[in-house]
């Protein structure tokens, strides 16, 4: 319920001196009478037109409330939105060479990174999004869709050795530009992790980046690891092995790619640098809600009009048929 003149309802201050002026004049016509003993008049019954003495100017106060609601214009108001989103494209290009094993991250580099994508994943509903994997060479794991559980499942059955070992970063990327280059959509996104230099592939990670740019697609490239030696376990014939190994990261390459593309790189040394890592990108690129808002008012004075009406004519019966002897 609003109003459409609210500036009427300042009319009900007016009932405060009228209801102290009924007050005075009440107590002001109070007539005595002395006699030796009133005994016998508490005894007797009051009148049920007594108790009605005050009823006619309750109800005019009533009237005047029910009016000053009334020039006030209430109305009812129904309300409702149009939603209008525009959702960005987002193809995930991952890293699942052997180095991704590495401990530096808890449990590993890839579960780490399969975990923090899990729930950036989670908070972007209308989103299509979609999964590439490399190593040595590169395929979709999931192409771009809005159904994230089939996606959750499908990354969660990522693993080493689903394909050769090595680092192809620009096949990769390549790969994840060829899945969403054809997007309708106006925002479209590559988001590369990797652990590595580029060794594998037949494009250079340079080159991909400049497909990725002439189809107006940002790349924000992670990379993972820390900076000391790590140690990765190895299968062998007798059971797992670690190695320790340096640090392998081509950190300018990365630099290169999202800059060319106008995406940002970002350093992931722990799982909790990694989650700040996404955390930062799902506020970088925020899916865009337009909203219409559409309200229909319908005015709803007659009833207060009407009640208004009848307490009035209730009044005029009380005061001049049954209050009649009492008043005069």
């Amino acid at each position: 319920m609003s109003f459409a003149n609210p500036g009427y309802l300042f009319l009900l201050l007016l009932l405060l001196p009228i209801a102290g002026w009924y007050w005075y004049e009440l107590h002001k016509a109070d007539a005595s009478l002395q006699i030796a003993d009133a005994g016998s008049i508490k005894r007797q019954p009051k009148s049920l037109r007594l108790y009605l003495l005050h009823v006619p100017f309750a109800l005019r106060v009533t009237v005047v409330i029910l009016l000053t609601l009334a020039l006030a214009r209430p109305q009812l108001t129904n309300r409702y939105n149009n939603e209008d989103i525009e959702g960005i494209d987002i193809m995930m290009a991952v890293d699942i060479s052997g180095t991704m094993l590495a401990e530096d991250l808890r449990p590993n580099r890839l579960e780490a990174a399969k975990k923090v994508a899990g729930e950036f994943i989670k908070n972007r509903p209308n989103d299509q999004i979609g999964l590439v994997v490399f190593a040595g060479e590169s395929f979709t794991q999931c192409p771009l869709t809005t159904d994230h559980t089939a996606l959750m499942n499908l990354f969660g059955g990522v693993q080493y050795g689903m394909i050769e070992d090595g680092t192809a970063i620009g096949l990769g990327l390549a790969n994840a530009v060829n899945r969403i280059k054809e997007s309708p959509t106006k925002s479209k996104v590559i988001i590369l992790l990797t652990d590595g230099s580029n060794n594998r592939g037949d494009i250079a990670p340079k080159t991909a980046a400049d497909i990725a740019k002439s189809f107006g697609i940002r790349v924000y490239t992670i990379g993972v690891g820390s900076h000391e030696q790590v140690r990765i376990p190895i299968q062998t014939q007798t059971g797992i092995q670690y190695v320790t190994m340096d640090p392998e990261f081509d950190e300018t390459t990365l630099k290169e790619i999202a800059q060319t593309t106008g995406g940002t790189y970002f350093r992931a040394t722990d799982n909790a640098s990694l989650e700040e890592v996404y955390q930062q990108i799902d506020k970088m690129e925020k899916t865009k809600l337009h909203v219409k808002q559409y309200a229909k008012h319908t005015d709803h004075f007659m009833p207060y009009l009407i009640a208004a009406l009848i307490l009035l004519l209730l009044e005029v019966f009380l005061r001049n048929l049954v209050l009649k002897t009492v008043t005069n």
